[in-house]
């Protein structure tokens, strides 16, 4: 086995693990908080500095990746994912907004140190001139990351009614425990260290094509929170009647298949010569979340509308997001490649940031389809943006 191949295989598990901790993390609070009778829109802030500081350690996070290297910022993420676990498992009288908001904090700086180490490190493991091979290995990193994210889910379901909130937090701030260990003695020394000591104030890009896929990035995954983190699990458990693990399994489901055809999306595509598919499968994207909207409007079936959609909008999002996360490293600089991805990562979370906002505030408001409404516009701005791509995809220099 190469050293490259060993080296990816090192922080593709690294990922896998903090992954499932994060998906369980997620579902764990939701369901939680709304046993306890939080509205959408408070359970919706308890993620807002989540999603807050992901914006701001995705743009410092690259800086950092290449001054001291990938490696540490990448077990950086994982020790301050245990501390944030570590937050949560205190007696229940504790968890107050203002403790769980700063545990999810630093939830969030770790989750977004590890994804930029994980997408960043992968394209100093291959040569320039092997973009093909690059796309494949994107693909299936963040393919294989979000089945995880899917399994997190059903975990964090699993976890609250087998071992409650507390015992569940502790369960997985252990098993992360020893992963970070093994990481930090697996992991190469030096991955991604800038040779010329990058500058703070180069962490905004100059690259036009950077900053306009990351543009469409922030509008790609807002479309998708806006309906996917508080309104969708809250609408299925008050509407549908499901309870906790059907709640868990359903999302999770969909979460492991979105991953699925992630990994698949090079064999969807094609040829990524051109701004051609970035544009084309966000259009179509566009059109799932309207036509949900428009069928539980017209008073069809809800349980075939929202699930059936949901299940086509995955297949649609999954390939959107994959050609994107190419893109992203495709036009990222060989030196200091963390300072490229970790911009594009921050408008990422700040896509996230706007749509869990607007998820628990336009649902407690306005109800699903509102918000479905929304998600349209918002990928239709993203498709308007891919427009302005490169027509030929050249690595910025």
């Amino acid at each position: 086995m190469s050293a490259s191949i060993r080296q990816y295989l090192v922080i593709t598990g690294n990922y896998w693990a903090f992954t499932l901790t994060d998906g369980a993390l997620r579902m764990l609070v939701v369901l939680h908080f709304h046993q306890l009778g939080y509205s959408p829109l408070e359970i919706a802030l308890l993620f807002i500095f989540y999603e807050f500081f992901g914006v701001v350690t995705n743009l410092v996070g690259g800086y950092l990746g290449a001054r001291i290297g990938l490696n540490r910022t990448m077990n950086l993420g994982l020790f301050l994912q245990i501390l944030a676990l570590a937050m949560l498992a205190v007696p229940v009288a504790m968890l107050t907004v203002p403790w769980v908001m700063a545990a999810q904090a630093m939830s969030g700086i770790a989750k977004d140190l590890n994804k930029m180490s994980a997408k960043s490190g992968v394209k100093l493991l291959l040569p320039d001139g092997e973009q093909d091979r690059l796309y494949k290995w994107v693909a299936i990193l963040t393919g294989s990351k979000n089945t995880l994210k899917g399994v997190g889910f059903f975990l964090g379901g699993v976890l609250l009614m087998a071992a409650g909130f507390t015992g569940a937090v502790i369960i997985m701030a252990v098993a992360l425990g020893l992963v970070w260990l093994a990481s930090l003695f697996l992991l190469k020394q030096e991955l991604g260290k800038s040779k010329a000591k990058p500058k703070f104030s180069e962490i905004l890009s100059k690259s036009r094509a950077i900053n306009v896929l990351s543009a469409a990035r922030m509008f790609l995954f807002g479309a998708r929170d806006v309906w996917f983190v508080v309104a969708l699990p809250v609408y299925l458990h008050t509407v549908f009647g499901w309870d906790f693990w059907k709640v868990g399994g359903f999302m999770a489901t969909w979460v492991i298949g979105y991953g699925f055809i992630q990994t698949i999306a090079p064999r969807i595509t094609g040829n990524m010569d051109s701004k051609g598919p970035a544009v084309l499968w966000a259009a179509v994207l566009a059109l799932v979340p309207a036509a949900i909207a428009v069928g539980l409007m017209a008073g069809w079936s809800p349980r075939y509308v929202v699930v059936g959609g949901l299940l086509l909008f995955g297949v649609l999002f999954a390939i959107n997001s994959s050609l994107h996360s190419y893109l992203i490293i495709r036009y990222a600089r060989g030196d200091g490649v963390s300072l490229d991805v970790g911009f594009y990562y921050m408008s990422n979370a700040a896509g996230r940031l706007l749509g869990t906002i607007l998820s628990g505030w336009v649902y407690q408001v306005y109800g699903l389809e509102a918000c479905l409404w929304i998600s349209a516009g918002l990928v239709a701005t993203a498709a308007l943006l891919s427009l302005l791509l490169p027509q030929r995809h050249e690595a910025a220099a």
